[in-house]
This record gives C-alpha cells, structure tokens and sequence, in this order.
C-alpha cells in the first residue's frame, strides 16, 4: 500500500467539505399570497415618517413588520409586503 500524498488528502478533504456543505442550502421560499405586492426596482432611498404598517416578505422566507410599505420596499432583502403588520 503506497503512502496518501499530501495533495491527495487536501483534495478528498475539500471533496468532503463540499458533500457536507451540500446539506446547508437555504430555506426555500415559500409561494407569496396573490394579494402581495411586490417591490419593483430602483429601490426607494428615502421614505416618508407616514404609518401604515405592512408585513414584509424576505428572500428566505422570514417576515417583518415596517411602517409602511416604502420602508418595506427600500429593504434589499424583502420581495413583496402585504397590508397590516406580520402578526395580525
């Protein structure tokens, strides 16, 4: 039996790696209501103070409750917001 080479283990230690990293995918999305609507780009840089809350949808399927939906919208991050705050 012939020696493991340096090189040979460092590949099957990335090789192993990149199997276990496999597992850590991101949460999917889940599917937004019909009601949602969603953030168009450009993005808004500056908001009004106005409340009228809306519960922002993320990328990764999390939710937050802005002031409004310009807030919601100016966050990279949230795709679409619906009317009311998250936990109603």
């Amino acid at each position: 039996m012939q020696p493991v080479t340096s090189a040979a283990a460092t590949n099957s230690g990335w090789l192993l790696l990149g199997f276990a990293l496999a597992g850590c995918a991101l949460p999917a999305a889940r599917p937004l209501p019909n009601e949602a609507q969603a953030c168009a780009d450009p993005r808004p840089q500056v908001c009004t103070m106005e409340y009228d809350p809306v519960c922002g949808q993320h990328r990764a399927a999390a939710a937050q409750t802005y002031s409004n939906a310009c807030s919601a919208c100016a966050d990279p991050d949230v795709v679409a917001y619906l009317p009311g705050s998250c936990g109603d």
